[in-house]
């Protein structure tokens, strides 16, 4: 083919140059599109009390993650009804129940990895809960916050135990999870430590005053840094968007600013601040 080319006149020859360039091109995005798994921070906007219409979102963040190659998704804090929704005593689901098993149908309709946070109601008591579930819909994993910030809801959630805090293997390695103000304690840290994951996976509910906005996004990466160093894992931390409506933070905002860590600390990568963010980190980079 080379031989023909060049042996034409100059717009012949330029023709070739042109189709060698493409043929390049698409081995490159071909070649792009196989650097392996990736996860994806799904920082999305969460309003309180909207059930169905957070489901909504989480399955268009769900879809536009998978589009983009993510195999491993993970939500933000409370995404059913929102954290601190005092109605969540009324309206949460036990685990399994309802809510559960559509994030469970999800994950097995588009082929992926789900941590996201949930409200769990069980025999009389609201937990501050995370799911990790895998692609064939089943929970791997559930977690109760167990460091819960007292006096922002009434009555306020129940505390997990301890002794609770656990990993599961994966094809992603050896995973953990911890909710926001887990990891702000020493303790839980160190007993995710002792347990030697290579994720730990976090869904947050960073929220802060309007104006305290980007600034207070700082803190939040800090938090996350730490908890990597502590833990030796690399850590996905999930932030929403949104505002919270109940109780004494009502008119607090979320923030996003979403981070990945690897397990020395390194930022590799952040989501938008206080913007609707699909952000896709190659597993390949935090490990």
């Amino acid at each position: 083919m080379f031989e023909i080319l060049c042996t034409g006149d100059g717009v012949s020859v330029w023709g070739g140059v042109f189709v060698v360039i493409v043929i390049i091109g698409i081995i490159i995005h071909v070649m792009s599109r196989h650097k392996g798994p990736g996860i994806a921070m799904c920082q999305i906007f969460i309003l309180d009390g909207d059930r169905s219409g957070n489901f909504v979102r989480i399955e268009n963040a769900i879809a536009e993650a998978k589009s983009k190659g993510a195999e491993l998704i993970c939500f933000p804090e409370a995404t059913m009804l929102g954290w601190l929704n005092s109605d969540a005593h009324a309206r949460a689901c036990t685990i399994p129940g309802p809510d559960s098993e559509q994030l469970c149908e999800l994950a097995k309709k588009y082929g992926v990895y789900l941590c996201i946070g949930v409200e769990e109601f069980e025999l009389g008591r609201l937990f501050n809960s995370a799911l990790l579930i895998d692609d064939r819909g089943r929970i791997l994993l559930k977690h109760r916050q167990v460091n819960i910030p007292q006096k922002l809801m009434s009555p306020p959630y129940s505390a997990g135990s301890e002794s609770d805090i656990a990993t599961v293997n994966t094809k992603f390695g050896k995973i953990g999870l911890l909710i926001c103000a887990d990891t702000h304690r020493e303790d839980l840290l160190d007993r995710m430590a002792a347990l030697k994951p290579n994720l730990l996976l976090a869904p947050y509910g960073y929220a802060e005053e309007e104006l305290k906005w980007p600034a207070h996004g700082e803190e939040f990466h800090n938090v996350v840094i730490n908890a990597a160093k502590r833990t030796g894992a690399a850590v996905i931390g999930t932030n929403p968007v949104g505002r919270i409506s109940r109780g004494p933070w009502g008119g607090r905002v979320y923030g996003g600013n979403s981070i990945a860590v690897d397990k020395t600390g390194n930022i590799i990568d952040t989501a938008k601040d206080r913007d609707r963010d699909v952000k896709i980190v190659l597993i390949t980079a935090i490990r």
